[in-house]
C-alpha cells in the first residue's frame, strides 16, 4: 500500500510458493491490495538441488506438521516433487517404504499417476528403487552429535542453503595489525559443496581423519609451488603459469579448511564436548538408559542451554523405548523449575512426537533392534572405515542401515525388527512398458533414491555416500529430503515460542 501511494506508476506481481492459497488471497483482499497485482501466479518449488546427489524441499516445519498437527501438506508436496522427478528421469519401478508418512506419500503418487494417465512417460528410468523413510522410524540419529567434518560444521555453526558463517578472527590475513584493530568483524561466509575439490574429499570423513588429509594436501601444494624454481625453458614456465590459478585456488581452499578445522578442534577437545559425547555413546550402546543421569542433572543445575538438555533427555528416552514414569517426571520437574514453566508446552510437543515419553508395557525394544541391525560397533576405524558406524564413531544410523539391508539381502531378513519400528513397511511396483525395462550390464550399479520424510542429517548423507563408494556395494544412492537438519534445529522446530508476558 505504501509503495503504491509513493509510486502509482509501478507494476506489482505476486508469486505464491509452492502454491496459491485462498487464505492468503483472502487476507490480501482484506488489506485492500489484491487488485493491485497484475499477475497472481504460483511456483511449485518442490525439490531444490543442493549437490549432485542431494535434493531438499527445505520445508522447515514438515516434521512438526506431520506429527503434531496432522497436516499432510508437506507430504503432498513431496509426492508432487517425486512425480516431477519421474517426469524428468523416468518411472521408478520399485517403491519401498517404512512409516505412516511414507505410506501416505506412496498412496498419493499412485493416485496422481492414476488421475493423470499422461504422466506415464517413455523415458528410460534412471532410478531402480525409491525408498521412502519416515523420520520417526529413526528418532535416535538426529539427536546424537554428528562426528563427520560437514556434520560438525553444521552442529557448531549451522549450514544454511550450503553456506556457513564463521567467526572472522581465524580468517584474517597474517599481515593484519598485531593490536587486532584491523581484524575483520564481519562473519566469514563460505559456500560448501562438492564443486570445491578439497571439501568434496574431506566433508564425509570422521573429523579425526581430516587433519592427516589437510597436512598431506599442504605438502603437495607446497611442492607444486616449488616447481617454479625448476622451470627453465619457456615451455615449462608457460605450463607453470597455466596451472597457477588452480594452484592458488587450492591454496586458498586449504587455508580456509585448516582454519575451520582449528575452530572445530577447539570445541571437540573441550571437556564439556567430551563429557556430552561420552553420555551419548553410553546411551546408544545401552548403558544406564533406565535411570536419572548425573551428567544431565549437573547440566540442568548449571543451566546449560535448554536444547542441549532436551537432546540428551530425548536420546535417553529413545534408547530405552521411553523412560520409567519416575525418571521422566524427575527430568520434567527439573527442567520446568530451572528454565521456566512455559516450557511445559515444548515437553508436551516432544512427548506427542514420540521423543520424550513414558515406557509403556515395561518393554525396551532398543537392545533387540541394536543387536539385530548392528547399530553399535565397539571397534571403529575412523581413518579407513569399513562400516557406516564411523560417522558417529560407533553408532550406525538406523535409517541408513535399513537402506543398506534393503539392497542386500532384503528386508525379509529383518521382518521381526521392522515390526518393532513405528508404522507399516510396504512394497509397490510401477509397471514399465517392455521397451523400458532395464537389462543390467555386468558390474553396473543399481540406483536408489532415498527420500527422508521429516529431515536428514549430514552424517546420514555421509553414510549413504560411503555405501555408494563401497566396491562390493552394488548400489548408488541419491538422497532427497523435506529438510536438512541437525539435533538442534530439529528440536527447535518442535519448541513452542511463547511471547513473554507484557507486564
Amino acid at each position: 500500500r505504501e509503495d503504491r501511494g509513493r509510486s502509482p506508476q509501478r507494476d506489482f506481481h505476486i508469486l505464491f510458493v509452492p502454491r496459491r492459497s485462498l487464505l492468503c488471497e483472502q487476507w490480501l483482499k482484506e488489506q485492500g491490495v489484491l487488485g493491485s497485482f497484475i499477475h497472481r501466479e504460483q511456483y511449485s518449488l518442490d525439490l531444490i538441488p543442493f549437490d549432485g546427489d542431494l535434493l531438499s524441499m527445505e520445508s522447515e516445519s514438515a516434521f512438526k506438521e506431520c506429527y503434531l498437527e496432522s497436516d499432510q501438506t508437506s507430504l503432498y508436496h513431496a509426492a508432487k516433487g517425486l512425480m516431477t522427478l519421474q517426469a524428468l528421469y523416468g518411472t521408478i519401478p520399485q517403491i519401498f517404504g517404512k512409516g505412516d508418512c511414507a505410506r501416505h506419500v506412496a498412496n498419493m503418487m499412485i493416485r496422481m499417476k492414476r488421475e493423470f494417465p499422461g504422466s506415464q512417460n517413455s523415458i528410460f528410468p534412471v532410478f531402480d528403487t525409491l525408498l521412502l523413510l519416515d523420520r520417526n522410524v529413526d528418532l535416535l540419529t538426529p539427536l546424537a552429535t554428528q562426528l563427520t567434518y560437514e556434520g560438525l560444521i553444521d552442529e557448531i555453526y549451522g549450514i544454511q542453503n550450503t553456506y556457513v558463517k564463521l567467526p572472522p578472527e581465524k580468517f584474517a590475513p597474517k599481515k593484519q595489525g598485531e593490536g587486532g584493530k584491523d581484524l575483520p568483524t564481519e562473519p566469514k561466509k563460505l559456500q560448501l559443496n562438492s564443486a570445491e575439490e578439497l571439501y568434496a574429499e574431506i566433508r564425509d570423513k570422521n573429523f579425526n581423519a581430516v587433519g592427516s588429509v589437510l597436512s598431506k594436501k599442504a605438502k603437495i601444494i607446497s611442492a607444486a609451488f616449488e616447481e617454479r624454481h625448476h622451470a627453465k625453458t619457456v615451455g615449462e614456465i608457460k605450463q607453470f603459469v597455466s596451472q597457477l590459478p588452480h594452484m592458488q585456488a587450492a591454496r586458498s581452499s586449504l587455508a580456509n579448511h585448516t582454519s575451520i578445522a582449528e575452530l572445530i578442534k577447539d570445541i571437540t577437545t573441550s571437556e564439556d564436548f567430551f563429557d556430552n559425547l561420552t553420555v551419548e555413546q553410553e546411551f546408544m550402546s545401552g548403558i544406564d538408559t533406565d535411570k536419572v543421569n548425573n551428567y544431565i542433572e549437573d547440566c540442568i543445575a548449571q543451566k546449560h542451554p535448554l536444547i542441549k538438555i532436551l537432546r540428551l533427555v530425548c536420546l535417553q528416552s529413545v534408547c530405552n523405548s521411553g523412560l520409567k514414569q519416575k525418571v521422566l517426571d524427575h527430568y520434567k520437574r527439573e527442567i520446568l523449575q530451572t528454565y521456566g514453566y512455559e516450557h511445559i508446552l515444548t515437553l508436551n510437543n516432544l512427548e506427542k512426537a514420540g521423543l520424550l515419553k513414558p515406557q509403556t508395557g515395561g518393554r525396551n525394544n532398543y537392545p533387540t533392534i541394536r543387536k539385530t541391525l548392528r547399530l553399535w560397533m565397539d571397534d571403529v576405524n575412523e581413518q579407513n572405515p569399513n562400516d557406516i558406524s564411523y560417522v558417529y564413531s560407533g553408532y550406525a544410523p538406523l535409517s541408513v542401515r535399513l537402506a543398506q539391508l534393503l539392497a542386500r539381502p532384503g528386508w525379509r531378513s529383518i521382518e521381526e525388527v521392522l515390526k518393532m519400528l513405528p508404522g507399516p513397511h510396504f512394497e509397490e511396483r510401477q509397471q514399465l512398458p517392455t521397451g523400458l525395462q532395464k537389462k543390467r550390464q555386468h558390474g553396473e550399479n543399481r540406483v536408489t533414491l532415498v527420500f527422508f520424510l521429516g529431515g536428514v542429517t549430514y552424517a546420514e548423507i555421509a553414510a549413504l555416500r560411503f555405501l555408494s563408494q563401497m566396491e562390493d556395494g552394488g548400489t548408488e544412492y541419491i538422497i532427497a529430503t523435506t529438510k536438512l537438519i541437525n539435533g538442534t534445529t530439529w528440536i527447535k522446530s518442535l519448541m513452542e515460542k511463547l511471547e513473554p508476558a507484557p507486564f
